[in-house]
């Protein structure tokens, strides 16, 4: 079982390439996005607790997000590999994931960050939003805020995952074809 974690800044690419990645070596693929939609949807004791902090504004915090993660993985125990995508943020949740991942006798083998400069993500970002109409993609001040919480907490990722020789580059700038074939060399030189 391989799985990989994919994580970049806003507009990096994450969420497209995740899709790419998943189709090719048969991974389940989990978004926290979709988990929290997902379980608000079905209305499940995570997801109305999860609505509760959203309706406020505030973030879900992490136990409720890591037990919706859990309880993902063991509703698909049959994939072949799970591609996390937009988790872990924080080092509490890498170390949380790992903890779990281990109980079950699963362990992440590769943290793959796309990385893009900050002044392409912002013409992305902004090209992004007046096509899905995205209010944070529209106005550079908040994707500015978006850049800084990643560059605040996520960041610290790479220094974690580094220490396990789990850690991978790939540059995030160019066509997704050039982007997807950058990161299937890379998970083929690694399996």
């Amino acid at each position: 079982m391989f799985n990989i974690v994919i994580f970049g800044k806003p507009g990096s690419g994450k969420g497209t390439q995740a899709v790419f990645l998943k189709n090719k070596y048969e991974l389940y693929h989990i978004s926290t996005g979709d988990l929290f939609r997902k379980n608000i949807t079905n209305e499940t004791k995570l997801g109305l607790e999860a609505k509760s902090y959203l309706d406020k504004g505030d973030l879900v915090p992490d136990i409720v997000t890591i037990k919706m993660l859990e309880n993902e993985v063991l509703s698909n125990k049959d994939a072949k590999g799970y591609i996390f995508d937009g988790f872990p943020r924080t080092l509490h949740q890498a170390e949380s994931l790992d903890l779990f991942l281990d109980t079950i006798d699963l362990k992440i083998n590769a943290t793959i960050a796309l990385e893009v400069n900050e002044d392409e993500l912002i013409s992305r970002l902004l090209e992004r939003g007046k096509v899905t109409n995205r209010s944070d993609d529209q106005d550079i001040d908040k994707i500015k805020n978006r850049f800084n919480e990643y560059n605040n907490k996520t960041s610290i990722l790479i220094n974690y995952y580094k220490n396990q020789s789990k850690f991978f580059s790939v540059d995030g700038k160019g066509s997704v074809d050039d982007i997807t074939s950058r990161l299937f060399d890379l998970v083929d030189s690694l399996k």
